[in-house]
Parts: structure tokens; C-alpha cells; sequence
């Protein structure tokens, strides 16, 4: 062949043959099974084998999908709705929505019970019930959001429109996810809270806990970053940046740790009209931020503050190095 190119001979290509597991790799992995089985039998290790139903994650996603369109319709799922086709649309989309809240709130409230049989006729009743009484909450939860996403408009000047921040801003889905899920913090239904907030915290790098207290008009800009803990109580027309972490102080080494603290105010408060800046950490649950204060970006606080305080860490000393640069 021309260019000097060989062509390929027939016994270099390699012959296809479709895999087949040989004996000796059918034991390897059945004896990694075994050792997997037994592992499961270990007090050490963490599994649900043999245990109650739990809630199932996908379905939780699910759920959040439909409150998502429910509280904001039109949006998301089906767009082309009017005032003919709105209160059809709602009807068909609550209905599903208390079925799926039902089974998912009677299996976290069954895997508490720890009980190994079926669901039992308490827990389903139970179920359905706290989920009556979410559905209940439905036009209150729409109303905060709607100041919510009003609060994000006012304070950010990029927004062109309040549909721009409904369908893309990461701070107002937190938000969203949190308020769904803080309700039923309230009724204490076990796991589907956390469960709600964590899916919030993959796709947008906000960890707000669910049994946190926000007020109204709530405003997160950009939001990565930002952590809010769960005693945290934030007042109305807050405003805070990336990074921000309102947190509480580390566990002592060698004491009963979490155990001790469980239960207790861990976390700031935040009062009213409240601006903090970007990388800003509040940590302690003794300490409150005052009316109206301005926290400053990369500010570290465990102390409280006054009303109508700013607080700035020093300027810091800038070098510059470069050609252009006059030196002095």
C-alpha cells in the first residue's frame, strides 16, 4: 500500500468472543457474595436487611416534583394551563400527591417502629392523615414563596423577571425544598425531612437543615456554599451570600459529644432586616445577630452583635508585583 501504510494481517486482530464468566472467576465472586452476606450480619456495619420498609428516594424526588409545579403551576409539568384548566390541573396534581405523601410518610413513620412484619393499619392511618394536614398547608407555603422569590428579586439587580428566578435560581429551589420540608420537620415525621433537603444540597450546594426557623422574604444570592444548621432562627427580610455558613461549634473530643449537645440551641440567631456577605461564619447558639446589622464578607463571629452594627475584618495589606506597577 501506498504512504507506506502495512495493512493489518488477519491473525492480529483479536477474534470476538462473547463473555463468559470461566469457573474460576465464578468462585472469586462468590466467595466476595459470602463474605458480603456475612458482613451483613455484623453489629458494625450499617445496613436495613430484615428491617421495616423504609422511604423510598426516588419516590421523595417524586414528591417534590409535583410540589414543585403545585406551588408554582404553570412552570413546570404542564405549562399550558388558564383559568378553565387550573383548578382541574390542581385537583389531579394534589390527589396524586397526598397518595405518594401517604405511603412515604406510613413507611418513616414504620421504619421508626422498627417493626419487621407489614405495614401495619396504625401506621398507614397515620399516614394519611399527616399527609391531610400537609396538603392543608398548601396555600400558606405558596404564599411564603411567592415573597420569597419577590425578596430575590428586589435584592438582586441582575434579575430580569420574577420567571427568571423561579425556573433558574438555585437559592430560591433551597429555599423551596426547605419550606416543603420544614413542615414536616414540625410534625415530626422522621427521615423524609433530611432526605428532602439533602437532594436540595447535591443539586445546589445549599445545606439548609430542615428544622431550621426562617422568616419571611427570605434572600440567598448565588448560594453555594452556604450552610444554615437546625436550632439556626433567621427573622424576616434576611439576605445572605455564597458561603456563608451559620453554624455551630465543634463537638468536644473525648465527651459524649452529639449525645450531649442533641436537643440543645447550637446554632445563631439572625433577627430581622439582616444582611451577611459572602465566606461570612456565625457559629454558637448563644449568639444573635441584631436588627438590621451588616456582616461583612470572610467576617468570623461566636459572639453576639447589637442592632444596627456593622461589622468589617481589617482591610488587608495588598502587594503588587509587576512591570507596570509603581514601587514605593
Amino acid at each position: 500500500m501506498s504512504d507506506g501504510i502495512k495493512p493489518l494481517l488477519a491473525d492480529s486482530i483479536c477474534e470476538y468472543k462473547e463473555d463468559v464468566l470461566i469457573p474460576v472467576q465464578e468462585e472469586r465472586l462468590r466467595t466476595v457474595v459470602q463474605e458480603m452476606v456475612h458482613s451483613c450480619r455484623e453489629a458494625s456495619t450499617v445496613d436495613n436487611v430484615g428491617a421495616a420498609l423504609i422511604p423510598s428516594k426516588d419516590e421523595i424526588i417524586r414528591i417534590l416534583n409535583i410540589l414543585q409545579d403545585v406551588l408554582f403551576p404553570g412552570y413546570f409539568g404542564r405549562q399550558e394551563l388558564n383559568h378553565s384548566t387550573l383548578e382541574y390541573h390542581l385537583g389531579h396534581e394534589v390527589v396524586e400527591l397526598f397518595e405518594l405523601l401517604s405511603a412515604q410518610i406510613s413507611r418513616s413513620i414504620r421504619h421508626e417502629c422498627r417493626r419487621t412484619d407489614s405495614l401495619c393499619v396504625q401506621c398507614v392511618n397515620k399516614g394519611r392523615e399527616e399527609a391531610l394536614i400537609f396538603c392543608e398547608k398548601l396555600p400558606a407555603l405558596r404564599r411564603a414563596l411567592a415573597n420569597d422569590v419577590r425578596a430575590h428579586y428586589d435584592g438582586d439587580p441582575a434579575a430580569k423577571s420574577l420567571d427568571e428566578i423561579v425556573f433558574s435560581y438555585p437559592g430560591l429551589y433551597a429555599i423551596f425544598v426547605y419550606r416543603v420540608a420544614h413542615e414536616l420537620f414540625l410534625r415530626k415525621i422522621p427521615l423524609m425531612p433530611r432526605i428532602m433537603t439533602e437532594h436540595a444540597h447535591s443539586l445546589t450546594g445549599i445545606d439548609i437543615h430542615p428544622g431550621a426557623t426562617i422568616g419571611t422574604d427570605f434572600f440567598i444570592d448565588h448560594g453555594t456554599g452556604v450552610v444554615i444548621g437546625e436550632t439556626t432562627d433567621i427573622g424576616d427580610r434576611v439576605r445572605i451570600y455564597q458561603g456563608v455558613t451559620l453554624g455551630a461549634l465543634s463537638v468536644p473530643r473525648g465527651s459524649e459529644g452529639g449525645n450531649e449537645l442533641r436537643g440543645r440551641k447550637r446554632h445563631p440567631t439572625i433577627q430581622d432586616d439582616v444582611t451577611i456577605y459572602a465566606q461570612a461564619t456565625i457559629l454558637g447558639g448563644q449568639t444573635v445577630i441584631g436588627a438590621r446589622c451588616i456582616i461583612g464578607g470572610n467576617v468570623w463571629l461566636t459572639a453576639s452583635v447589637p442592632p444596627d452594627t456593622t461589622v468589617l475584618i481589617e482591610a488587608p495589606r495588598h502587594v503588587f508585583k509587576g512591570e507596570n506597577h509603581e514601587r514605593g
